[in-house]
């Protein structure tokens, strides 16, 4: 059995990138039946407020300290990463929000044998359908489609559970020094950092199986 451990974040667009190339790269493996995905929580800004909708170039301009002009380019060519992959990013319907809770509702979905499946629905509800992955009605919507209990994920997410396993994820990336997401370590040996190209995980999948 091959372990990827992978830290991502559901607000990051090279997170569902990567995550794209790993899986199209393991579709290429001839192992890929004993390859088991661990999905580990990492927010890029834990202190984000929830639900909002942005002009997410005039959000990039200031964090960035660019122009608009500039910030327009990262966007199209994010966009364009994403098409590349089959991913049809929609910028103009974007709303940032704090992804703690998200990353709880991922935990409890690991519990259930449910955690490839939601984070699916979390990335692809974040950056295709434009839906606010920090509502607690969204949350729940996202994990009813994965056969999850709806009402479940609402106690769930009003109580303290999970907290202590997303900071403890947090907590073992600052030990691997991960400071930025997608990171996959393969087999405890490997690691590989950032939205690389399917064959760099193709690569790195046949030398971690060796």
């Amino acid at each position: 059995m091959m372990k990827i451990d992978i830290w991502s974040d559901f607000a990051c667009p090279f997170c569902y990138i990567g995550k794209r190339n790993l899986e199209s790269a393991l579709k290429e493996f001839d192992s890929q039946d004993v390859v088991e995905l661990v999905f580990h929580s990492y927010q890029l800004d834990p202190n984000a407020k929830k639900g909002g909708q942005i002009n997410p170039v005039d959000e990039l301009a200031k964090k960035y300290g660019t122009s608009r002009e500039r910030a327009q380019e990262m966007i199209d060519r994010v966009v364009n990463m994403a098409k590349d992959v089959g991913l049809n990013y929609n910028y103009d319907k974007l709303i940032s929000t704090n992804t703690l809770d998200a990353h709880r509702l991922s935990h409890y979905a690991k519990k259930e044998n449910k955690d490839r499946e939601l984070v699916e629905e979390l990335f692809k509800a974040h950056f295709i359908e434009g839906l606010d992955i920090g509502d607690l009605e969204v949350l729940a919507e996202l994990g009813a489609r994965v056969e999850l209990d709806r009402e479940e994920i609402k106690s769930i997410l009003k109580s303290e559970e999970y907290y202590s396993e997303v900071d403890l994820d947090k907590y073992t990336a600052s030990q691997y020094q991960i400071r930025s997401v997608p990171f996959f370590i393969f087999n405890n040996r490997y690691a590989v950092s950032g939205a690389q190209p399917v064959e760099a995980f193709l690569e790195t999948l046949t030398k971690a199986s060796q």
